[in-house]
């Protein structure tokens, strides 16, 4: 049960239910960032884009819906409306789902580049 799992073990499993919920949905070009050693915001940051609002909704529906099942309950998502830039805090995970064009604009993976960027395997 999610509430017996603490620190890393639980932000990995979070992860990796949030990523195969976006692979779910046609989520593309995930990525993985560890920020944990430079950040208090959490753990990682997961960073997808979808191609149009109804697959970034569909892809953020379906992620609040398997990491609820999983016990897991967002802090905050936002963005969803406008479905440019989603964002969905866990705590332990941050999931930012974009559209092409905005995750472009944005960049995280360089504003963020002082974190690592993690293989998906390695989750497991």
């Amino acid at each position: 049960m999610a509430a017996e799992k603490t620190g890393i073990e639980k932000s990995k499993e979070m992860a990796k239910l949030a990523i195969k919920a976006l692979e779910d949905r046609k989520g593309e070009d995930i990525r993985v960032i560890d920020i944990s050693e430079i950040s208090a915001l959490g753990d990682y940051f997961i960073i997808a884009n979808g191609t149009n609002i109804s697959q970034i909704q569909a892809m953020t529906d379906n992620v609040d819906m398997v990491l609820g099942k999983a016990g897991y309950v967002p802090k905050n998502i936002e963005g969803y409306e406008s479905a440019k830039w989603v964002l969905m805090d866990f705590g332990d995970i941050i999931i930012h789902i974009f559209d092409k064009e905005n995750r472009l604009f944005y960049n995280l993976e360089r504003i963020w580049k002082d974190g690592k960027e993690t293989d998906i395997q390695s989750l497991d």
